[in-house]
């Protein structure tokens, strides 16, 4: 038996996870302007100060924003058949990690011994990460990043086989005397240097040394375009993409068609509000 009636938990999907309707947009915009709150809340909490002076001030948002997102979060877990989808998604778990550390500091407020756990309080900034669920661009540099993740790792793969080469040649090349004392430091002194950072803590002495050098440094600047390229490219076939806000109250698939009537994942019906 279900834990809410049909016509209920529509209505909740179509508030809580649909941004076409009126209530949508709202829900939206008050979930934004909350997170925005929390955000600056947590901010302003780490200055001794401010944390001083208007510490039960910030103590009272920060409760009130915690039950919000704590309802809002069982209304996400009612509103779809599959629960455990939405709960172990990554924004799922990001949603119940910004939750957690109001609830832990509410059992042990002064912490005594427990002071490590002072820590946790910071996984409330997860929450600025559920703004991406209000970016429209989000969506399409997301599916971008997912296409051309294989690339990107043979990307990075090699990089890091010329790193270990350039380092291990720049061992030989400078040696001990010059401040590169074994491979690893090499291989760190060429990351520095093909990235660009140049933290100049390492720098060749010798000619060939420099010669390498400035080799890496200019092939660096190359290296830098090429994720650009691969994840421009793929953003291109994005913007294809529907921009539609529809999600399968099945699956959470998204980014379906205007004119789609079932899930293209599960093949579940998207508008299930007609009555049977």
């Amino acid at each position: 038996m279900s834990i809410i009636s049909r016509q209920l938990r529509i209505k909740l999907h179509t508030i809580i996870y649909e941004a076409d309707t009126p209530a949508g947009r709202l829900f939206d915009i008050v979930l934004l302007l909350l997170i925005l709150i929390s955000v600056v809340a947590v901010v302003l909490e780490s200055v001794a100060g401010i944390a001083v002076r208007y510490g039960k001030e910030l103590v009272i948002i920060e409760w009130i924003i915690t039950i919000f997102f704590t309802l809002e979060y069982i209304g996400r877990i009612l509103a779809v058949r599959r629960p455990w989808r939405y709960i172990f998604s990554f924004y799922g778990l990001v949603d119940l990690l910004s939750m957690l550390p109001t609830y832990i500091g509410f059992f042990y407020p002064s912490f005594h011994f427990l002071l490590s756990l002072r820590a946790i309080r910071l996984l409330r900034v997860f929450r600025i990460l559920k703004l991406m669920h209000f970016v429209g661009a989000s969506k399409m540099l997301t599916v971008a990043l997912r296409r051309s993740r294989i690339k990107i790792f043979v990307f990075i793969f090699t990089v890091l086989v010329i790193c270990v080469i350039s380092g291990t040649v720049m061992y030989i090349v400078e040696g001990p005397e010059n401040g590169i004392d074994n491979i690893p430091t090499g291989i760190y002194w060429s990351v520095v240097t093909l990235t660009t950072v140049g933290f100049g803590d390492i720098a060749p002495h010798t000619p060939l040394g420099q010669f390498i050098s400035t080799v890496i440094m200019i092939m660096g600047y190359g290296i830098i375009a090429v994720p650009t390229g691969i994840v421009t490219s793929e953003i291109a076939f994005a913007r294809n993409l529907s921009s539609n806000t529809q999600v399968c109250p099945n699956c959470n698939a998204d980014h379906h068609n205007d004119e789609a009537v079932y899930c293209y994942r599960c093949g579940e019906l998207l508008n299930d509000d007609d009555d049977e």
